[in-house]
């Protein structure tokens, strides 16, 4: 049997990869097999993209310029981790994915909708998420949580963390645009309150929309043939 494909999306500091290494444990600890990867990146080639976008080098080639490089690095990703690990029956966690390029460059770098439904039809060929967990929280207290991860970590702003205060709303209100022409697949999760709330939301919505993956792998104890002295 396919695994599941499930991706986060939100703003910056939203606690994307918190909770995607909770969920993680919470599906190894029944046995599920789990892979996480990350966009842009997640293949040899894609994470070479991704330290041009992100290292602010393609900046100045404006927004759909951006697109078509996470494009690029995207098809690289689905083929040679995505698509396979799914086939052999292993569930995809991905930290972003397909909406970050409609929120960032489609709806924050204003380019037309149309455009971006055409080059994702070329990108992902059929293949989308089966849920999607939209971590939506205030842009000032994300970028506020960016700010101190960064301090901590002794970096700086990247490419998009570095941006005003408006493109922040403007992506807030693009996933949440997202969320509400799609709401089999997705589901808005309150990230503005503690960890521990944030993944036991997580984990009911994924019980009431994936239950197959709530459910251990394990053989059943009492199933298995007694030894016999």
């Amino acid at each position: 049997m396919a695994g599941c494909f499930i991706t986060f999306e939100g703003g910056e500091g939203a606690g994307k990869s918190t909770q995607i290494e909770r969920l993680k444990r919470r599906l190894e600890a029944l046995d599920q097999p789990v892979l996480v990867t990350r966009e842009p990146g997640g293949s040899t080639r894609a994470e070479e993209i991704r330290a041009f976008i992100l290292g602010g080098h393609a900046k100045h080639l404006g927004p759909f310029a951006e697109a078509l490089l996470f494009a690029a690095a995207r098809i690289d990703h689905l083929d040679k981790t995505i698509v396979p690990a799914l086939e052999r029956g292993t569930h995809v966690l991905c930290d972003r994915f397909a909406d970050s390029t409609r929120a960032y460059q489609g709806s924050a770098g204003n380019i037309d909708k149309a455009l971006i439904d055409q080059l994702e039809r070329v990108t992902l060929r059929g293949s989308k998420p089966d849920l999607t967990f939209i971590l939506d929280l205030p842009a000032e207290t994300g970028l506020a949580r960016a700010r101190e991860r960064q301090a901590g970590r002794g970096e700086s702003a990247d490419r998009f963390e570095g941006e005003a205060a408006s493109f922040h709303h403007s992506l807030r209100r693009a996933f949440l645009s997202i969320a509400r022409d799609e709401p089999k697949r997705c589901v808005v999760i309150n990230a503005d309150q503690e960890p521990d709330e944030v993944e036991a939301a997580i984990w009911a919505s994924l019980r009431e929309r994936l239950p197959q993956l709530a459910q251990s792998r394990a053989p059943d104890e009492a199933l298995r043939p007694l030894d016999v002295a």
